[in-house]
């Protein structure tokens, strides 16, 4: 019986060898495909029924073949799906000691402590702890991502340091400052987006400058 992962690689392979619009396609050219397979199963997982999150990761998955199947083919450093399920595999396994080795870690903070070691020991190129923060991800969820970089070394970002005139309890209020926020931004003519950007760079440079310094905290 065909293992149903390797069908699917096969299947992939089929295609980019056969269909004429698939062969031609890039890396680049798959990007946009690739967010929007991503921000549907998150939608999925939000609002869906398992029917449409099984059917969404399967989306996501082939563009996962899809790019493996490129990387296969390409003159420099080419690797193909099982490289990439190979390395998977090999740091799940090194940032899980407490499974696959003798650490304990009996809380879920133990575990992030373990993982956090583990992941720093594999990035040992990286100078900044901003380093690895995706560019592209959305200004919001990068703005949460960046923050809590920005706490390792004893930054705080103006959010953190405003007296806001009510602390949401909830993510639902919380939801409803926000877009308070974003249609106030509209009033004014102000990009909400463009603005949460500027403010993250303000952050970024600190955190940079912070690091320079070596004035850090702990």
């Amino acid at each position: 019986m065909t293992d149903p992962l390797r069908q699917a690689a096969e299947t992939m392979r089929a295609v980019r060898d056969r269909c004429v619009w698939s062969a031609a396609i890039t890396h680049d050219d798959l990007v946009p495909y690739l967010e929007e397979e991503a921000a549907e199963v998150i939608e999925a997982v939000e609002t869906g029924t398992s029917a449409d999150l099984r059917e969404e990761l399967g989306d996501l998955l082939w563009q996962v073949l899809f790019h493996a199947e490129i990387a296969s083919r390409g003159a420099a450093e080419p690797f193909d799906i099982d490289d990439v399920a190979r390395g998977m595999t090999e740091k799940m396994v090194r940032r899980h000691p407490h499974v696959f080795a003798g650490e304990t870690a009996e809380t879920p903070e133990q575990v992030l402590v373990l993982w956090n070691a583990a992941k720093a020991a594999e990035k040992r190129e990286r100078r900044s702890v901003l380093d690895g923060v995706p560019e592209r991800m959305p200004a919001l969820a990068r703005a949460q991502k960046v923050l809590g970089r920005a706490e390792r070394v004893g930054v705080a970002g103006p959010a953190a340091a405003a007296a806001p005139v009510s602390v949401p309890t909830s993510e639902d209020e919380l939801g409803d400052a926000l877009l308070a926020l974003v249609a106030g931004a509209r009033v004014h003519g102000f990009d909400a987006e463009r603005a949460l950007r500027g403010a993250l760079r303000r952050v970024e440079a600190e955190v940079r400058r912070t690091e320079g310094s070596g004035d850090l905290e702990g």
